[in-house]
């Protein structure tokens, strides 16, 4: 298999790409509703926790929207797949310090972890929305931290909206495939 078949898989069995950003913006308002209306640290651990559970629940999308529902096994793909995944909890623990140090901070500093986790998809599926979803959600996590640090309580709601829109982008890229 070559690489562009093999990026071709990935589009097809993930319908895009769209399911992941669908579930993660409603993991990333629940979890800005939490910080707000429960506890900062509350918030934050559920970012954590349903980051990890993003993958898991974008399957269950996929298993009900029928098809296949992940990579058959041996994929040249599912290694890079999951080195990526791999690398947002770990950023996370770094917002979630920086968190525990000033609340504010915690949701522009995951935009920019996981913004940059995305440029890897760019290879994993061989399209470059992902190139664009990646530098909208560093550049929200960036502009927040340094120029407007008064939206950090609710930038996981911003990042949310972003994860949204590209659910809707990469859905009709789905579609047009």
């Amino acid at each position: 298999m070559d690489f562009s078949e093999a990026q071709a898989d990935v589009r097809r069995v993930y319908r895009a790409g769209f399911p992941g950003p669908a579930v993660s913006a409603v993991v990333w308002a629940a979890s800005n509703a939490v910080f707000l209306w429960g506890s900062a640290t509350a918030g934050m651990l559920v970012l954590f926790v349903g980051g990890m559970l993003i993958f898991p629940l974008t399957t269950l999308v996929l298993s009900v929207m029928g098809g296949p529902a992940s990579l058959p096994k041996g994929h040249p793909s599912t290694s890079l797949a999951m080195q990526s995944a791999f690398t947002v909890p770990f950023g996370l623990l770094v917002a979630i310090v920086l968190g525990a140090y000033e609340p504010a901070l915690f949701f522009p500093a995951s935009l920019i972890i996981v913004g940059a986790h995305y440029l890897v998809f760019v290879s994993l599926y061989g399209m470059r929305l992902f190139a664009v979803l990646a530098a909208v959600l560093i550049a929200l996590g960036t502009l927040v931290l340094f120029l407007l640090p008064s939206l950090g309580g609710i930038s996981g709601w911003l990042g949310a909206a972003v994860f949204a829109i590209f659910a809707v982008i990469l859905f009709r890229a789905a579609r047009a495939h």
